[in-house]
């Protein structure tokens, strides 16, 4: 599980910006939000970042996906980028490096990464673990003017110069050690559980334009995604569906088709296997006076084909443990079932965490339904650099417990809202 992420000098961030999962000390709908997979470790399922547009909120989920990259990633070449652009809006901070660091939980070890960073090159980076102090896993060092990695391990791992000599020579000085274990035959405990997490459970980032659908049925094909559970909570967000059919049917190429390939000189046998290769049909059976109706996906409403998809992601959140950035959760979903699929995953998941931009201020108008310690807004300094805070920040000279958040934050006392200006505007014409 994430413990928490920080970001400095990376897209609209310049200052260093915390997102923690660390519950506070209150006992407010614990048992629904809060897991403590350690003794003594707090952690919080959940976490939403609301804020104006261009406010950064998207930026923070791109650096935590920027950071998987860096990881699985790993680049072939020395001359390649790495592809991300640090702090603009200042003279210093375009020849600065950026950093990223995460601490997190796996297999009950506390893990703590960091990453120092140019467009050319990993500058530096540390692996440590606590068990139960902390102790080093290794320390990487670049020398940018021979384009050379040096990795230093702790005195706790076991690691011989055979070993440190090929994950150096595979460990290029734009790839992080991470991503050089990866393309070298070595065994490390350390380094595979490290790994493993970032694979297994940090997932990659699910952006508004991000189309499930052929993801999600294929799991469902390969019984990844159980059907009934994603049939169940269709039904429980009242879409009247009762059942889903997925099958495969081989491609019907018509004269005109046909006729267009030959054109772009494309062989008869290429022509062949794009005719042969079977396509998924999915369709959807709605039960109305006893009969079953079934239609393609394709004629569903767009808001039944998002929540198909978020319906399979709710699956794999309730049954593994996984950690899922989603950003604009709420696109294309009804506030009431916006509500309704993060209350899903609260009330069923045991070991996984989504984190989440959203605009959606609905849920801020019922404390009952909410901890201040799950809600982050994103704002814009006079610099134009991106800060991030939480609700649980603000004392109780600006929140009490009768404070009607929802209020608060749509009148600006919270930050995160846009400064509109005039609702007039002067045309060229006009100032002519």
């Amino acid at each position: 599980m994430i413990i928490k992420f920080d970001v400095q000098n990376f897209g609209s961030i310049k200052e260093k910006q915390t997102l923690s999962f660390e519950a506070d000390k209150s006992s407010h709908l614990e048992n629904y939000y809060v897991i403590e997979p350690v003794k003594g470790l707090r952690l919080l399922k959940l976490g939403l970042i609301y804020g104006a547009n261009a406010s950064g909120k998207t930026t923070i989920l791109c650096a935590l996906e920027f950071l998987r990259d860096l990881v699985m990633e790993p680049r072939e070449k020395k001359i390649e980028l790495l592809d991300f652009k640090p702090f603009l809006f200042d003279e210093n901070t375009p020849k600065q490096h950026s950093v990223l660091s995460i601490e997190f939980l796996q297999n009950k070890i506390r893990y703590s990464y960091q990453v120092l960073f140019n467009e050319n090159a990993i500058v530096n980076e540390e692996l440590y673990f606590y068990d139960p102090k902390q102790a080093l896993v290794y320390r990487r060092s670049t020398d940018l003017d021979k384009q050379f990695t040096q990795i230093e391990f702790g005195s706790k791992i076991k690691a011989d110069k055979a070993f440190e000599r090929a994950l150096e020579s595979n460990t290029l000085w734009n790839n992080t050690v991470l991503g050089g274990y990866l393309k070298t035959n070595i065994e490390s405990k350390e380094l595979k559980d490290v790994t493993d997490w970032f694979k297994s459970y940090l997932r990659p980032m699910i952006y508004t334009r991000t189309r499930l659908n052929t993801y999600v049925t294929k799991r469902i094909q390969d019984n990844i995604i159980n059907k009934e559970t994603v049939v169940n909570i269709l039904k429980n967000a009242d879409f009247n569906i009762s059942d889903i059919q997925i099958s495969e049917e081989n491609k019907v190429l018509d004269e005109r088709s046909i006729k267009l390939y030959m054109a772009m000189d494309i062989s008869k046998d290429t022509i062949d296997k794009i005719a042969n290769q079977p396509t998924r049909k999915i369709e959807f059976a709605h039960t109305i006076n006893n009969k079953k109706y079934f239609l393609s996906i394709n004629d569903e409403s767009e808001g039944t084909q998002r929540y198909y998809e978020f319906a399979g992601l709710l699956t794999m959140l309730i049954s593994s443990s996984i950690a899922l950035p989603i950003d604009e959760l709420e696109s294309s979903l009804h506030p009431d079932l916006y509500t309704h699929f993060l209350l899903s995953f609260l009330v069923n998941s045991k070991n996984s965490q989504l984190i989440a931009t959203t605009h959606n201020r609905e849920i801020l108008n019922n404390k009952d339904i909410f901890r201040n310690d799950v809600i982050w807004f994103t704002d814009k300094n006079e610099n134009g650099a991106t800060e991030l805070y939480s609700l649980s920040d603000f004392t109780s000279t600006v929140i009490r417990d009768t404070t009607n958040i929802f209020n608060a934050y749509k009148t600006g006392k919270l930050g995160g809202t846009p400064n509109l200006g005039d609702y007039y505007i002067e045309t060229v014409n006009e100032r002519k």
